[in-house]
Parts: C-alpha cells; structure tokens; sequence
C-alpha cells in the first residue's frame, strides 16, 4: 500500500495531466500521483485526436463547452507559444452546398458571435475560391480563429512540466475499484493499493465504469464510436490550403467528413462515425464481447438506434466502401477521387448516452464524497483542457481538509 499522497488523479490524457497541472500550480508542494492503465500517455482519445484548436463556433452559448473553449483556447495557446509546440492559427471555411444548409450557416454565424468569436464573415463562392480553391459552395462562413496543433505534444510537455513540479507518474496501472473511508480514499490497482485525501477521475473511454464505483446508479453509458480517417496522397495536397468543413446535420451529434490539415504535415480526410464494437476498437476487425454486450443492452443504445438508424446504416456503408466515402467528400472538394487517398488513422469517441436515449453534448462532472467524476467530456475537451482542468482543480481543492 503506498500512503501520504494528497490526490490521486486516475487517467493519463491530456484532461487528467492538465488537472494535475492546475493543482500543482495553485498549490505547490501537493503530493499528487497521476496514474494510467497504459504504457504511456495519451493512448486513447488524446493520441487518436485530429489536432484541431477548437474555436467555440458550434456549441450553445452558456453551455460547459461554450464557455470552457473560449477560456481554454487561450490558455492553449498561450502555453504553447510559452513552451514552444508547434501550433498554427490558419482559419477554416465551414461550406453550404445547399440551401437548407446556407440557412443553417446563419444559426453558426449567430452562436459564433454569441460565444465570443470576432470577425466571423459570410463569404460567397469566389472568396471560398480564393480561400480554396477547388472547394465547392453557394455560401460559406470563414473562422479565422481555428488552429492546428499536436495535443499529443501537448499533453507530453504537461506531463513534462508536472514531473518538474514533483508528481509521481505511475504508468502500466489499470484501476479495479475505489473505496472511501471517511476523509481518505482507497483507490486500488491491479499491483498496488494507494490511500488518498481527493481523487479525480477522467477515465475516458472507461469514465462510466470507474463513475459506477462511486455511483452505482449511474444513468449513463459510453457507447463508443469509431471515426475512420483518409489521407490525401502527396499528389492531392494541393487540393486542400488549410480546414474545410461542412454545415453540420442539427439532427446528428456528429460534424460530417470534412479536410483538416495536420501541423506534422498532410491532410485527413473524414471521420465517418460508425458504432465501434469495443471501446478500445481502432481496427475495423477489432471485437471486444463484454463491450458491445454492455452497450448493446443499455437501454438507451436501443433508443438511439431507433432514432438515427438510417444515418447510422449511412455511416457504415462509408465504413466499407471507399467509393462511398470518396461521395462524401465531393460534396465539398468535387475533383476528389479515390486514387487520391489512402488509409488514415481511427479514432474512438466516448459518446456517454442516457437511459432515455439522449447524447450527452455537454460536460459532465460528478462529486460523490471526495472522488470527483469527469463522467462526459467531448470535444473540445483536448481544446479546453487547461479550462476543464482548472475546473477540476478547483473542486478539488474544495474538498481539501
């Protein structure tokens, strides 16, 4: 058993190092360990991130998301250029290729300006084409305010910066249960027992799981989804300069294939969003039965499946065939062919999902005695993670006794 430690924080992404950050920060000389299931860092949702600098354009004014982005992206940036990772503020074009979509652009443009955002424009199909210029559009809206960055390089030097400070990094540890005892905790590992004053858990992918220790009545599931990604070969770079998105479908929780260039270098094309069978199932012939059982029988899964089957069926057909995902693509940059893209990478998205069927879009932190929950954090979390993380500690430190 490894005692005296003030707060444990459970989950080794760029949110659980940037709450340990924020900790250390307000109150030096904590005795704080950082504990991951992993090998190493940011695995999972940080790792297989598509390393866009998030300007708070979609998300609904007064929301956690709304408010955090704005915070968090300038306490981004300003890390990054104080620490020197590579970042680029280049703008991105979000296009209308119909008119129900040109409609929606004005609902953006109204919640962009709401959230903070300045000099958001209209902008019509010359200027798209002066932006980019094998984009098609009737109408687009320019942001000048998104960036590109690597967050795995980011959450590298916040793990770099937490060791400086004195945190312990315990990696190779997978979590099997907390147990509170008045104003201490028990958090128990697969090879080690660790006592506690606070422990904050942002587990990601396994959130829920560690939540129903603390909180057996948990009425949330992760149901995770995998988005697949294309690469434009080096022959088709010069089809895309910076980001090009679509106007987003209000009746899907998901933004739609779009091009987004890498600061590494490059351009992703996608994701599509299809229901991954294990949440850790970055390979389509990947398959984790005790997964897909618990998220199959949730309640809610079979509600969301009702709801957007057919947009779903959409998304696996994607899935399997090229020629499809090639289709959606043209819809933004028509001389796209498939001779022009090769395999990218996957990620996961943990989507926590109610009994009632409904997508969380929010965050969603819980207190249960001295254990602080990070039950929903999606995107822009990686964007808002020095926001989130201040959150964080700042309920921990509440706690203290």
């Amino acid at each position: 058993m490894t005692n005296n430690i003030d707060v444990i924080i459970i989950g080794g992404g760029i949110l659980g190092l940037a709450a340990a950050l924020r900790i250390l920060q307000a109150r030096p000389g904590t005795r704080l360990m950082l504990i991951e299931k992993e090998s190493n860092l940011a695995q999972h949702q940080t790792g297989h991130n598509s390393g866009v600098i998030h300007s708070g354009l979609y998300y609904r004014p007064g929301s956690l998301k709304a408010v955090n982005c704005r915070t968090g992206y300038q306490q981004l940036l300003a890390f990054c250029r104080q620490e020197s990772i590579p970042h680029e503020i280049c703008g991105k074009i979000v296009v209308a290729t119909t008119e129900v979509e040109v409609s929606r652009l004005d609902e953006l443009h109204r919640r962009g300006v709401a959230n903070g955002l300045e000099g958001l424009r209209f902008i019509q199909p010359a200027e798209i084409r002066e932006i980019e210029p094998h984009c098609n559009g009737i109408r687009g809206l320019f942001v000048p305010q998104t960036g590109i960055v690597d967050y795995v390089a980011v959450a590298r030097k916040y793990a770099e910066k937490l060791t400086e400070m004195g945190a312990e990094i315990v990696l190779g540890e997978r979590i099997l249960d907390i147990r509170r005892h008045g104003n201490q905790t028990e958090v128990i590992g697969e090879s080690c027992t660790y006592t506690t004053q606070i422990t904050v858990v942002c587990a990601g992918l396994q959130s829920d799981r560690l939540a129903r220790v603390t909180e057996p009545e948990l009425s949330l599931c992760i149901l995770p989804f995998r988005g697949e990604y294309y690469k434009l070969k080096q022959s088709a770079l010069h089809l895309v300069n910076h980001l090009i998105y679509p106007v987003p479908d209000p009746a899907f929780p998901f933004l739609g294939v779009h091009f987004t260039r890498m600061i590494s270098g490059g351009i992703e094309c996608g994701p599509n969003a299809v229901f991954a069978f294990g949440r850790e199932a970055y390979r389509k012939t990947d398959f984790n039965l005790h997964d897909t059982w618990e998220a199959i029988t949730w309640p809610g899964f079979r509600k969301v499946v009702g709801k957007y089957w057919r947009t779903g069926l959409g998304e696996f057909h994607r899935s399997i065939s090229k020629r499809a995902f090639v289709s959606a693509l043209q819809k933004l940059i028509p001389e796209i062919r498939a001779d022009h893209l090769e395999p990218g990478g996957a990620g996961i998205r943990a989507q926590a999902c109610d009994r009632n069927g409904r997508l969380l879009d929010d965050f969603d932190i819980r207190i249960s005695g001295n254990v602080i929950q990070v039950c929903n954090a999606p995107s822009p979390a990686a964007t808002a993670s020095l926001a989130i993380g201040q959150t964080l500690a700042d309920k921990a430190l509440s706690l203290w006794q």
